[in-house]
């Protein structure tokens, strides 16, 4: 039994409202689409980009940054469209703006004194009065 006649007498026998019926769920369902697009597709990504300029405005000197390609450094200098960033003692690299991916919320001060702190404490004898020379 083929379903071909079956759907052509069912389409002939379609009045003018069932269509006007068909075309309104249709463009309902367009719009629902759209409402859902800009709620869960458009709207984060102008949210983020409105935070990732924000982030890159207020940079400033002795930020910690990370770069798109996943380098770690210090904000040397600053200019208009570029930074510079320390990544190591001698090693100062220039980035576009637009080439930092974030910056990390720990400031270079607080760094220094938590490595200060851990030294000391790294250097303090155990507890148990053994010196760390015999526990090895």
């Amino acid at each position: 039994m083929s379903f071909i006649p079956f759907l052509q007498t069912a389409s002939n026998g379609v009045n003018a409202t069932s269509t006007t019926g068909g075309f309104i769920s249709s463009a309902a369902l367009m719009v629902l689409l759209i409402v859902i697009f800009y709620f869960f597709l458009i709207r984060p990504q102008n949210k983020k980009q409105k935070e990732t300029e924000k982030m890159l405005a207020a940079l400033k000197k002795g930020d910690k940054v990370v770069t798109i390609g996943g380098i770690h450094g210090i904000v040397s200098s600053l200019k208009e469209k570029t930074v510079i960033v320390k990544v190591d003692d001698d090693v100062k690299m220039e980035f576009s703006r637009s080439a930092i991916s974030g910056v990390e919320n720990e400031p270079v001060a607080n760094e220094k004194s938590a490595k200060t702190t851990k030294k000391v404490s790294d250097d303090a004898a155990p507890a148990d009065g053994e010196s760390s020379e015999e526990k090895k």
